[in-house]
């Protein structure tokens, strides 16, 4: 599944280079530049952790870094706010729950 915007009558999509990362271990395709939640996002991934107290999932939200709806564990630390974060090649990733716990 192909979830990225391949063209627009405004905007110019100019694709850096392919990197590849790990989402519970399931390699995900990425760009340089791109965001991790944006990356999954594309490969079809919508929730990003659960909530603690009732395990509601939780997804790509503000994409500005100003909720908790993306924290996640990224290269071993939690609570990583991954609209914000830029792949990186080999980078692995995972869900976890609002008080950081991994599930």
């Amino acid at each position: 599944m192909e979830g990225r915007i391949l063209e627009h009558p405004i905007l110019n999509f100019q694709r850096k280079a392919r990197v590849k990362i790990f989402f519970e271990g399931r390699e995900i395709e990425a760009y340089e530049g791109e965001s991790v939640a944006a990356a999954l996002h594309a490969a079809g991934i919508r929730v990003l952790r659960y909530t603690p107290i009732d395990g509601r999932p939780a997804g790509f939200f503000c994409a500005v870094g100003k909720c908790s709806a993306c924290l996640m564990e990224i290269d071993g630390i939690p609570n990583v706010r991954s609209c914000m974060t830029k792949v990186r090649d080999g980078m692995q990733i995972r869900r976890q729950n609002k008080n950081g716990d991994l599930l």
